[in-house]
């Protein structure tokens, strides 16, 4: 392969709209139009007049490029010549000597995932099988199992969550469990190119090796494969006056049903709701619009999240506009070590606002925002372009939200006990972004069952306290009543945090840190070049 073929194919990579630049200088040597590979010299200066001026005007002297902006600029944009020539020499080589022979287009494929590998746990380059998968992630249906993964490096697969109501929830697969063999065999990296080994056809099965923190072996569970249509929004009372949302992922429409459950559950309470637990455990985030729409639907004004990135189209703010479906009835935000991306901006921004308190354990941490950059053949990428911001300014990256009242699980172990929680955050995967105020601590502990529904209810019947008037978390276990902070001060649900700016509308909204289908990675992103946090990997089968 010459050199020149293979800048032509990495201008062709790099052609997706969203990061569109014009032409700028090439150090690679030009072709003659119809010529893909053989280099044409470059055409000899041409020669000054004789009788030209030997003394340049003003306007006429070079600048030095470290003080010329567009220099500069154009400098950053061109093709790395002495780099591509060293990944030549290496590609010639490993062709020509491996042990195997090894086919071009493998050995080129291998090179591009290298490209995002080292970047961070959430960007990775997704063949057209892989993003059709994860495009329906986006839409509720598909076969498999229904479980949202993450990627490890050796091939192995993280739970983020089964999704309700699944056959893996149904098999106890649980958050934090560590998928490693399929029907007997050994997880490797080339496992997770295409669909993955997950989906396959209704009534089928599949033996899943997992590997569970407290587990001296691994695990054998078998679990059935069946089309996955996975119902994001869920709502019953809880006692007359007090309602209850499960939002177990952040999908097209899951907005606009989280409004109609709301229109339900205010109908069968008279009218109006006394109160609401909005529960995203295990919610593994999804599309950031749908998230942005909910929070919008229970705030009056307000800053909802704000993202902020290299590029201008990265840089978006996302506020309140007039209107609360609950009338400020209180909210409470039920979230655990599985709630991660569009479920932390939700439960950021209505705690950042005053308008819900947070409680149960420490969330997932992931405070970036993938961007999908469709590509010509079908391809696509799916890079981390942002970090997004609560209204208060806070980034979570790798922290995650810390709630207002601790919850533990029911038959916790001591807190100086080891548990899963220590390698299942976002600050624990390889590679990840540092975050603002990652501490290294212990996350935060999955919270299965009902008792923490329990206790997120009992909250729901105390006096309201605003967030920034609760000196001290509590610590509640599950099975209890939570504890209240003292209710001194207490101000009305529905005050107001300071006046934002008005919704941005002139970017792409970001749209993914993904709800993304069972069977898929933790970060759901967004269609086509939008921002979406979530987040993860691409979808598994």
């Amino acid at each position: 392969m010459r050199v020149s073929s293979l800048t032509l194919a990495l201008s062709l990579l790099l052609s997706p709209a969203a990061f569109a630049q014009d032409p700028s200088p090439v150090d690679a040597p030009s072709r003659a139009p119809g010529d893909a590979s053989e280099p044409t010299p470059p055409e000899p200066p041409a020669t000054a007049p004789a009788d030209a001026p030997s003394v340049m005007d003003d306007a006429e002297i070079p600048v030095a490029a470290s003080d010329d902006p567009d220099a500069m600029e154009q400098a950053s944009n061109r093709v790395p010549l002495q780099e591509i020539r060293r990944y030549v020499g290496v590609f010639n080589a490993v062709r020509e000597a491996y042990v195997e022979p090894v086919e071009d287009r493998k050995l080129m494929s291998s090179a591009i995932r290298g490209l995002l590998l080292d970047l961070d746990p959430h960007s990775v380059y997704m063949e057209k099988d892989t993003a059709a998968a994860f495009d329906e992630g986006t839409e509720g249906a598909y076969d498999g199992i229904g479980v949202e993964v993450m990627y490890l490096g050796d091939g192995s697969m993280r739970v983020i969550a089964p999704i309700d109501g699944t056959p893996a929830a149904k098999a106890g697969i649980r958050a934090g469990d560590v998928i490693v063999s399929v029907d007997g065999r050994t997880l490797t990296p080339s496992d997770n190119d295409g669909p993955g080994p997950l989906r396959g056809a209704p009534g089928t099965s599949v033996m899943l090796g997992v590997l569970r923190d407290g587990e001296t072996a691994p695990l054998e569970l078998r679990v059935d494969r069946e089309t996955i249509r996975v119902v994001s929004v869920r709502g019953r009372m809880l006692e007359p006056g007090y309602g209850y949302i499960r939002l177990s992922q952040f999908q097209v429409d899951t907005a606009a049903d989280f409004n109609r459950i709301v229109g339900e559950l205010k109908a069968q309470s008279g009218g109006a709701l006394r109160g609401l637990v909005i529960d995203l455990r295990s919610n593994p985030g999804g599309l950031l619009t749908s998230a942005v729409q909910i929070a919008d639907d229970l705030l009056d004004s307000g800053k909802i999240v704000s993202t902020r990135g290299r590029i201008p189209i990265s840089d978006a703010e996302f506020s309140a506009t007039p209107g609360d479906l609950l009338d400020g009835a209180p909210v409470i935000a039920l979230v655990d070590v599985g709630s991660a991306s569009a479920s932390e901006v939700l439960a950021g921004a209505l705690r950042d606002n005053n308008r819900a308190r947070v409680i149960g354990s420490r969330t997932f941490g992931k405070g970036s925002v993938q961007t999908v950059l469709p590509l010509d053949n079908g391809d696509s990428v799916k890079l981390t372009t942002a970090r997004y911001y609560t209204p208060s300014g806070r980034s979570i990256q790798a922290r995650g939200i810390d709630p207002d009242t601790v919850l533990r699980p029911e038959n916790a172990p001591a807190d100086d006990a080891p548990r899963a929680a220590t390698v299942y955050t976002e600050a624990n995967l390889p590679g990840h972004l540092q975050g603002d105020e990652e501490d290294g601590s212990t996350g935060g502990e999955a919270l299965p069952g009902d008792a923490p529904i329990n206790a997120a209810l009992a909250e729901l019947k105390k006096p309201w306290v605003p967030t920034a008037q609760v000196p001290v978390a509590d610590t509640t276990p599950a099975d209890a009543p939570a504890t209240a902070p003292p209710a001194a001060g207490a101000a009305p649900a529905t005050a107001p945090a300071p006046e934002a700016a008005p919704a941005s509308t002139g970017d792409p909204a970001p749209e993914a840190d993904p709800a993304t289908p069972a069977d898929t990675t933790s970060d759901a992103e967004a269609p086509a070049a939008e921002p979406a946090p979530d987040a993860a990997e691409p979808p598994t089968p």
